[in-house]
């Protein structure tokens, strides 16, 4: 048996299909990532992404087929799944009035954290977020690559084996992109992750694997260099011919 082999399917999709009326937002999307994977969930804008992600977090329910996280089944389990969960929206859970200080301790005890457990959970995401220069400032005054931070922070406070993140760079100038990148690369090391992105820099500078989606539908599955063959070394051309041709199979 790999190493591969070893590792247990911590995010599955299983069939997912989400309908409204007519209109097909995903449909049969098929993948499972392995404990310890960071992978890029890829797509052009409204490909089905955000949607996928909402089924697989328990937000909204499947038309058909089943999202698990950790083995939990995510619509009759979600309480438990959502133990080894972490989920940070496109637009996080942010209140712009409170302090970053104020709106972890106040995440924390709606956790069931108290006492040293709280403190010490506390201070682990301030110092894995880079949080410590701003802990006492308005949520509202923060920069953006700031207030991305303190949505990260949020996520991780129950200190979750899953990571889902939506468009955790969006809108980010470079360095801001790059404190994110930093932390995600240490969240790397003993988180499962899947990132979602539009940003194809971001496969290349963070995703072991890659996942792309293109109107509800997955078109590939796979790591970086296959792609790249696809796009004849290029990434840019790789993403244009995936979702623009007529022939979406999946590999």
């Amino acid at each position: 048996m790999t190493e591969t082999d070893e590792r247990r399917p911590m995010i599955e999709a299983l069939g997912l299909s989400k309908f409204y009326g007519p209109f097909a937002a995903a449909r049969d999307v098929q993948f499972s990532v392995l404990q310890g994977e960071l992978v890029a969930f890829l797509g052009p804008n409204g490909a089905g992404k955000s949607t996928t992600m909402k089924m697989l977090t328990g937000y909204i329910a499947p038309s058909e087929g089943e999202a698990r996280i950790a083995g939990c089944n995510m619509m009759t389990q979600r309480i438990e799944g959502s133990r080894h969960l972490g989920y940070l929206p496109e637009s996080g859970p942010l209140y712009m009035e409170m302090t970053p200080s104020g709106m972890l301790d106040f995440f924390a005890e709606a956790r069931g954290l108290s006492g040293p457990a709280k403190r010490d959970r506390i201070e682990a995401v301030v110092e894995i977020c880079d949080l410590s220069s701003v802990m006492y400032k308005s949520i509202s005054k923060l920069s953006k690559g700031f207030k991305q931070r303190v949505g990260m922070s949020q996520a991780l406070l129950h200190d979750p084996d899953v990571l889902i993140l939506d468009e955790p760079t969006a809108g980010l100038d470079p360095n801001q992109i790059r404190g994110v990148r930093k932390t995600m690369r240490k969240l790397a090391e003993t988180k499962t992750i899947l990132l979602s992105t539009h940003i194809l820099q971001e496969v290349e500078a963070m995703a072991n694997r890659v996942i792309m989606i293109n109107e509800g539908r997955l078109v590939y599955d796979g790591d970086v260099d296959g792609l790249r063959v696809r796009g004849d070394n290029d990434l840019d051309e790789a993403f244009y011919k995936l979702t623009h041709s007529d022939d979406h199979a999946a590999t």
